[in-house]
């Protein structure tokens, strides 16, 4: 895959090295945590609530700092500027360079598009979807229209999935990027709307059906860029990407992981789904292609 040299991407938030959410401020002393909890509980410590309720209306602080000798709020803690190595500037590069092509593809196709943010991050890292741990994976919020990555997610796929190459790679930030794509138009929220109204069995199948529908919407990018020419693809990237897709599968992974395989528990689609629907939308790069809500079978 071509793609040193283009242009790389300022939508971009490099948080390597921070250590992650804590809470500001000294917090409560142990020593001090029984003996509070029944002062809280008595006549005393009803009045004492009652207090510090008024005086958080008044002076707008939260009433909780009175008690945990001003604990803040939630903040990324850093240990100092992040020393990446070559291979991590590299990738850094790679994603940037991704992420650019992605924004050209898709101010082309929709009107007003507005561009999502990639966050760099090493461990842990802090979001408006909540905290979340390289275990994760790549993961997008729609909550701050962000793509978080943890760039470790490479070398494992590489490493443990046999699933290398660095198109595999741009796969991974386009299927992100996908999920962007269905925020814009409202699908993401439709779908969330349906949690708590169904069973978790039933709402699965609609969470499978939003993730392929991300691979289509993959593949729709691959298509444009290469009409572009500002990323070129080599032989065998196409491979690399179905690879990818093939790897990160619900029934292959669940087969690694326990042996057996839960179709009910599904979230994102089968191997062989995921392939199909990458491909379909890189065979034909036309987005009135990619209702997955509406396809039988998938």
């Amino acid at each position: 895959m071509k793609w040193k040299g283009n242009r790389q991407s300022s939508n971009v938030e490099d948080r390597r090295g921070q250590r992650g959410p804590q809470m500001g401020g000294r917090g409560i002393n142990p020593m001090f945590l029984v003996p509070l909890i029944r002062l809280l509980f008595s006549k005393t410590g009803l009045i004492i609530i009652g207090i510090l309720l008024v005086l958080g209306l008044v002076t707008g602080v939260n009433p909780l700092s009175f008690i945990t000798g001003g604990a803040g709020p939630v903040s990324e803690q850093t240990s100092g500027p992040y020393k990446e190595s070559a291979e991590e500037a590299e990738m850094a590069a790679f994603s940037r360079t991704i992420l650019a092509n992605t924004e050209d593809v898709w101010n082309n196709l929709i009107n007003n598009y507005r561009e999502p943010t990639l966050v760099l991050y090493s461990g842990a890292v802090a979001s408006a979807c909540g905290r979340a741990s390289s275990a994760t994976g790549p993961f997008y919020c729609p909550g701050d229209e962000k793509l978080y990555l943890d760039m470790s997610f490479f070398n494992e796929m590489e490493r443990r999935m046999n699933a290398p190459g660095d198109f595999a790679q741009a796969y991974v930030i386009a299927h992100e990027v996908g999920h962007h794509i269905q925020k814009l138009m409202g699908i993401t929220d439709q779908v969330d709307q349906l949690r708590g109204q169904m069973s978790t069995a039933e709402f699965n199948k609609y969470s499978v059906r939003l993730e392929l529908q991300a691979d289509f919407l993959a593949g729709v990018w691959a298509h444009h860029s290469q009409e572009m020419t500002t990323v070129s693809l080599q032989p065998g990237d196409l491979q690399e990407a179905l690879n990818a897709a093939y790897a990160i599968g619900d029934d292959r992974l669940q087969k690694q992981q326990t042996g057996r395989v839960i179709p009910d528990s599904f979230t994102h689609g089968t191997s062989e789904q995921r392939m199909r629907w990458f491909k379909k939308g890189y065979d034909t790069g036309d987005l009135q292609q990619g209702d997955t809500f509406n396809a039988n079978p998938l």
